[in-house]
């Protein structure tokens, strides 16, 4: 049996057994090439080398093992494989944090794209802030894309920050990446020149609706409320004051624009442009807060 045989035969166990996608990849196909070439030890971006490689019987074996575990526990591969990689970057990850797969990385590796991005910082970004920063993803990538800024990595969890010291320290960002333990905005150090958040805010209606794969994630990740908004109506007061002149709140709300919407009608944002379309993440300056939500 080759490696595409493996990952052919991988899908249709996948697909039949109905496991749910979405944490790194969107299909059978997808999921099994990651299961399969991980397990091999092979490049997971040079799949045409080596897929008519042949599998030995021992090989075979811990693959079926790892689409078993897949099947029956249905943790996410990122769990099984205590990995992920967001915009071509590797992460580690176990059961502490959620599997990141923010979109707000697209817009950090690819600022051109929604809406260009860089327009809204300059010269004066210098301090940035990952609020509900999880594994780090987000803060490592911020460090990474720009590397004359510093990066405070803000959760309330410690079991998270746990998770996100291994990646701080994995891609060699201790001098520039601080991690500290903080309840929303109550204990971090601003002012902010940009704030990056992909809080909690899935409504309660789909948490309830929540297949096990993302049941299996900390729900203290995940879960915003009634109407998803809980986190982010306290974000929104509060950040006005831990951000500079010129700061801007990037936030990240999922499917959740029109419950947005209804719980700030008056606050006036701009939508920015992802692979997943224009109502998943936005922008908001600090003047548009304070002067929504006034001290």
């Amino acid at each position: 049996m080759t490696v595409i045989e493996l990952i052919e035969a991988g899908a249709q166990q996948l697909a039949d057994a109905g496991v749910v996608f979405g944490h790194g990849t969107t299909n059978a196909f997808d999921e099994a090439a990651w299961l399969v070439l991980w397990k091999l030890g092979l490049p997971l971006d040079d799949f045409d080398s080596v897929a008519n490689q042949p599998v030995a019987q021992a090989d075979r074996a811990q693959v079926a093992t790892l689409f078993e575990a897949r099947i029956a526990t249905r943790q996410p591969a990122a769990y099984l494989t205590n990995e992920a990689w967001l915009q071509g970057v590797p992460f580690y990850v176990d059961q502490r944090a959620i599997v990141p797969r923010s979109f707000i990385a697209e817009l950090l590796v690819h600022p051109e794209l929604g809406g260009n991005l860089d327009a809204w910082l300059g010269e004066h970004t210098r301090r940035v802030l990952d609020l509900c920063t999880g594994n780090g993803s987000l803060a490592v990538l911020a460090a990474l894309v720009w590397p004359e800024v510093t990066v405070d990595g803000a959760d309330l969890s410690a079991d998270a920050l746990a998770v996100a010291r291994i990646n701080v320290d994995r891609h060699h960002l201790q001098d520039r990446i601080t991690l500290m333990q903080s309840d929303g905005l109550t204990s971090v150090k601003g002012p902010y020149d940009l704030i990056l958040c992909n809080p909690p805010y899935v409504n309660a209606r789909s948490m309830a609706a929540l297949p096990a794969e993302y049941r299996a994630e900390p729900a203290l990740a995940l879960a915003g409320g009634d109407d998803g908004m809980d986190f982010i109506r306290r974000l929104l007061r509060e950040a006005p004051a831990h951000m500079s002149e010129r700061a801007v709140l990037v936030l990240e709300i999922g499917n959740e624009r029109e419950h947005f919407e209804a719980a700030f009608p008056r606050l006036e944002v701009v939508w920015l442009d992802t692979s997943a379309g224009e109502d998943q993440v936005l922008l908001v300056t600090r003047e548009a807060l304070a002067h929504t939500f006034p001290p």
